[in-house]
């Protein structure tokens, strides 16, 4: 059965993407140490000076938390280290523990800093964002690209500000247009989903049955031709779509040729009875 040829290169749109922002301005270095945003995960170091059994390590919860010696849970999420250094500092001076409270916080282990990788890529996994440029073409070069039946759209979630962030990314399209601008910064804590390529499948009367790549805006029409088109026993006039509903029923719809065709579509060519 062969495959559609337009759009292979799309399949590794990630790297393209990835030559394409080469060319455009040198973009911002990864954010120092002292620009790091804690995260849950993060595992901190956090010494008081002359106050040793103030001194410990731990771990940044879910909820963004620490639990600390004579000042309990701290909330740390989101907090520079320069402010959690602060905020420590105060707590325990306001609490009449230490006088003069000099706090410096290391941190050792920056799970904060990852981003997740998921869905169509070669390499789905949790990615440093140094390591990987900071932006999203980036991630998914580092991801090791998409794969064969990988779609165009990378779905890109977070939070930003204290705020829930969501951002459908075609970066195909933006890859083909030179759009360096959708090839977002990513914070620590993202996560990016590509999903599968849609599809749909051809067979009965036709030159060449089988599954197919799903272009946006597709027509039965333009479905028929990527399958090579009707044999001379087909009819056009004996054409059934299978689709599936909301509730997992499969429909048998009578179609025109200018009828759009949806994911996982079946398009079925009868036989002509003449």
């Amino acid at each position: 059965m062969p495959t559609p040829t337009p759009r292979i290169i799309a399949l590794s749109a990630g790297l393209l993407w990835l030559l394409l922002a080469g060319a455009a301005p040198v973009r911002a270095q990864a954010p120092s140490l002292q620009e790091y945003h804690i995260g849950p995960g993060d595992i901190l170091k956090i010494n008081v000076f002359k106050s040793p059994d103030l001194s410990l390590e731990v771990r940044v919860s879910e909820t963004g938390t620490i639990s600390y010696p004579l000042i309990g849970s701290v909330q740390l999420n989101d907090f520079t280290l320069p402010a959690a250094e602060h905020k420590i500092a105060q707590l325990l001076r306001d609490g009449g523990f230490v006088v003069n409270p000099q706090v410096s916080i290391l941190l050792t282990q920056a799970f904060g800093n990852l981003v997740s990788v998921l869905g169509s890529v070669n390499k789905p996994g949790r990615y440093p964002l140094d390591a990987a440029g900071g932006h999203l073409s980036g991630v998914l070069a580092t991801a090791g690209g998409v794969t064969p039946t990988g779609g165009d759209v990378a779905v890109v979630t977070g939070t930003r500000n204290g705020k829930p962030f969501h951002r459908d990314i075609d970066f195909v399209k933006a890859s083909q247009d030179g759009n360096t601008a959708e090839d977002i910064a990513l914070a620590g804590g993202d996560t990016v989903y590509v999903d599968r390529q849609p599809v749909f499948y051809i067979y009965g009367e036709v030159q060449h049955a089988g599954q197919y790549r799903l272009e946006p805006d597709m027509t039965v029409m333009q479905a028929l031709a990527v399958g090579g088109g009707v044999t001379t026993k087909g009819t056009r006039r004996g054409i059934v779509l299978h689709r599936r509903d909301a509730h997992g029923k499969v429909n048998e719809i009578d179609v025109k040729l200018d009828d759009d065709v949806k994911d996982m579509d079946v398009i079925y060519v009868k036989e002509s009875l003449f």
